[in-house]
């Protein structure tokens, strides 16, 4: 058996997939530790893992992301996912570089799994591999990797790869890196140098092709081609985020099984629910008049602070997603990734309001896909949702397409390939360090 330590940054939706894996991996019956957020301990422990704590800035609690990022809402569009990443997963490297540095000197072990937006292990992607254990990451966001068939990472755009759009792609990309993250790019090479490695010789965002082996956590089906993707990116599949679990299903669950009305689904997660009248309540008053049943997941907020409910909602703070969503005929969602993913492994079709981190580049994703409307905003007016909710029960196409989508989630043995990619890179290794130099 063998010694594995896993990374995530303390955020629920990059930390769920590590913890699913570090439980799969447990279960074989190696010893895996979890580098991650304090709060993280107790699921960590319970996956039968090891938890071990980051320290400084890199250990914040998501849940008052408001306090982490207090000059968020003073940016807009590509600039608010600039200060995002400023922010979130460039500033904290030294502390995240510190704490691996530390946990493979402790655990020694023959790899290292980390979330893609885990930039701590950049520094030591930048080392000779012979000086480190291989490093894996498994992409819980969209991936983001430059490309002439796609737009930059963040703008929300679909891919393009005519020679009219490779055009439009090449200019993008270099107003972006060049101009528009340049103060980005600046940052993480000051940092970068700050741990004694040189700056970095390509684009910020496009570290995945750094790593000894890239796991996108999603189906082929639901990320843009690139012919020039980078020989280390594999699709792998979807892994779930744990099902929200209430103490008991709410008292009106039965309502779910009427066959004369369809079922629509709303939540803004567990992270962006301060306020309900982002998307919320636009889809209570676009909803109220039809006939459908409206289910609302408040992600753990008081049911008490959506209001007055339409006569045709039902609300609970948390639901059991794997036994939701097959009785769902359409999910409005902020467009977090793993909710995505949850909702279309089931065949469910989306209607994407997703306006910052990821969740454009989910958005405009689901739309491309056709497996959803993309309202190309965080905060729509209740007629836009109504009319993107009446367009997928109207056009069985989303539906059709979304459950063609769940047969191909549902063809990959996600954790089985996860192991068999450690157990092929740690091989690789254990032949480098064997084989005479010259």
């Amino acid at each position: 058996m063998s010694t594995y330590l896993l990374c995530a940054n303390p955020i629920q939706g990059h930390v769920g997939p590590i913890v699913a894996i570090a439980r799969d991996l447990a279960a074989r019956g190696h010893d895996v530790a979890v580098l991650t957020g304090s709060r993280f301990r107790a699921s960590v422990e319970e996956a039968g893992a090891r938890h071990l704590p980051l320290g400084g800035l890199a250990d914040y609690d998501d849940r008052q992301m408001h306090d982490h990022l207090p000059e968020r809402d003073r940016h807009r569009g590509v600039a608010k996912l600039e200060y995002d990443i400023q922010t979130v997963f460039i500033r904290p490297i030294p502390d995240q570089t510190r704490a691996l540095e530390e946990a493979i000197a402790q655990l020694s072990p023959d790899a290292v799994i980390v979330e893609a937006a885990f930039a701590g292990a950049v520094p030591l992607l930048l080392d000779d591999p012979t000086s480190r254990p291989p490093i894996i990451a498994v992409g819980v966001v969209p991936l983001s990797q430059s490309s002439t068939d796609v737009a930059p990472y963040g703008l929300g755009l679909r891919p393009n790869a005519s020679p009219a759009g490779r055009l439009r792609n090449r200019a993008l990309n270099l107003l972006v890196q060049r101009v528009v993250f340049r103060r980005t790019q600046r940052l993480a090479d000051d940092v970068l140098r700050s741990l004694g490695r040189p700056a970095l010789d390509a684009f910020v965002l496009d570290f995945s092709r750094r790593f000894d082996r890239f796991l996108q956590l999603s189906a082929a089906e639901f990320e843009y081609p690139r012919h020039d993707l980078s020989p280390n990116v594999r699709f792998a599949g979807t892994v779930l985020p744990p099902a929200p679990v209430a103490a008991a299903l709410p008292t009106w669950w039965d309502e779910l099984d009427r066959a004369d009305r369809p079922v629509v689904h709303v939540t803004q997660g567990t992270i962006d629910n301060r306020d309900f009248g982002r998307l919320v309540r636009p889809t209570l008053d676009a909803l109220a008049d039809l006939d459908v049943l409206v289910v609302v997941s408040t992600g753990g907020r008081p049911v008490a602070e959506l209001g007055e409910l339409p006569a045709n909602a039902r609300a609970a703070e948390f639901l059991p997603y794997d036994l939701l969503f097959p009785k769902t005929d359409v999910f409005v969602t902020n467009a977090g990734f793993g909710g995505t993913q949850y909702a279309l492994s089931f065949g469910v079709p989306i209607v994407a309001a997703g306006e910052t981190e990821d969740k454009p580049e989910v958005s405009a994703r689901a739309e491309w896909a056709g497996v959803g409307v993309n309202l190309r905003t965080g905060t729509p007016t209740p007629r836009a949702v109504g009319d993107a909710v009446a367009r997928i029960l109207a056009d069985r196409d989303y539906r059709d397409r979304a459950r063609a989508l769940a047969r191909a989630i549902a063809g990959y043995d996600t954790f089985e390939l996860i192991a068999e990619e450690l157990e092929a890179q740690v091989a690789a290794a254990r032949l480098r360090l064997q084989t005479p130099v010259g």
